[in-house]
């Protein structure tokens, strides 16, 4: 076995000590602990499982090879070796280091741009889009916070997107890509001359914390404010004090929730956002961290980062980080994101070997 399977041996016995610990019932009543388990488990599954193919691979080629002299079997052979070689290809690149929050469910926040409107009711496509896709996968959309628009769009949203349960690839390996700036071009419905407008909506996608202690908190560390839920126009939405804004005062981090009547639903939804922008930061604090080697190309933490066109006139998606682009807009704002997703999963995955081998 080559040096770049060293680390099998370790995830093998990883893997057996989580299998045995999932088998105890005791796991389970704390919910928590046992998600985390769960999906480091799922995770090595994948190098148990291309270990064993390769193993296998390599013992036919062997046997084969031992045998050389039967004429049938030397036939057999180079389709053997071939068919190895692909399996060490494969335990190799299980083997290069993963996004460690890969399989976590995520707080995805939408937010409309400068151009008004327009750029709040592409900003409520977009919400549909990655609720479809929610839909698609077999995962649950919980909306925390939404603010609209006189016209029906969305100002601000933020939503919780659960897979039904924990494995290697959560929602986080599918939806991390999709921070940053998303531009559209189409004809508003507020322009009575016809011309294309270009406008913008942000979104932030962010890894949630498995539960409130995996991301501790100082209650004197939070400024904790309340006042009236407005609605569009400033119409007010209830006549009580529901509203709520937590200021974290270390990092200054602010989080604002109104889409509850309670104060106290509220509040606990902001603690999520909260806690899910705080472990964010702590994790791009590990990856600066990191050599620059082992740090994903694709994902990006920079918020203003322009990553995607939807022209409508075209009916053209372009992804401007992977090169993707095909003429399906209408079929991706229904949820079909699979292949554009796809193209950014291919380009990180192929940095991440480049940086574990020094390519």
């Amino acid at each position: 076995m080559s040096e770049a399977f060293d680390a099998v041996g370790p995830a093998l016995a990883e893997h057996a000590e989580l299998e045995a610990a999932l088998a105890d019932p005791a796991l389970h009543a704390d919910a928590a602990r046992a998600r985390r388990i769960g999906r480091r488990y799922a995770e090595l599954g994948r190098v148990v499982g291309a270990y064993r193919t390769w193993r296998a691979a390599a013992d036919d080629a062997q046997a084969a090879a031992e045998l050389a002299d039967d004429p049938q079997i030397a036939a057999e052979l180079p389709g053997l070796v071939t068919a190895e070689q692909d399996a060490a290809e494969r335990l190799r690149r299980v083997l290069v280091p993963r996004d460690p929050d890969d399989g976590r469910d995520v707080i995805l926040q939408v937010k409309a741009g400068e151009g008004g409107e327009e750029s709040a009711l592409f900003a409520g496509d977009l919400l549909r889009m990655y609720s479809r896709y929610a839909e698609r996968q077999g995962w649950s959309v919980q909306v925390l916070d939404s603010t609209s628009s006189d016209l029906g769009g969305i100002k601000d949203a933020s939503v919780a997107i659960k897979a039904r349960a924990a494995g290697e690839d959560g929602v986080w390996a599918h939806l991390k890509y999709e921070g940053g700036v998303h531009r559209v071009q189409r004809v508003p419905v507020t322009e009575s001359a016809g011309r294309i407008h270009t406008s913008a909506a942000g979104v932030v996608v962010l890894p949630e914390a498995d539960d409130e202690g995996e991301v501790e908190i100082d209650p004197a560390d939070l400024r904790i404010d309340v006042y009236r839920s407005s609605g569009p126009g400033g119409q007010s939405v209830n006549t009580t004090d529901s509203a709520v804004r937590i200021t974290h005062l270390p990092t200054g981090i602010v989080v604002a929730m109104q889409n509850e009547k309670s104060q106290l639903q509220n509040k606990e939804a902001g603690m999520r956002v909260l806690r899910a922008r705080l472990l964010a930061a702590r994790a791009q604090e590990s990856a600066a961290a990191a050599s620059e080697a082992r740090r994903s190309q694709v994902r990006t933490v920079d918020r203003s980062e322009r990553i995607r066109t939807y022209n409508f006139p075209e009916n053209r998606i372009a992804d401007h980080r992977t090169g993707y682009k095909a003429y399906n807009l209408d079929q991706v704002l229904d949820g079909d994101l699979g292949p554009v997703i796809a193209s950014a999963v291919e380009v990180d995955e192929a940095a991440r070997l480049a940086g574990a081998t020094g390519a």
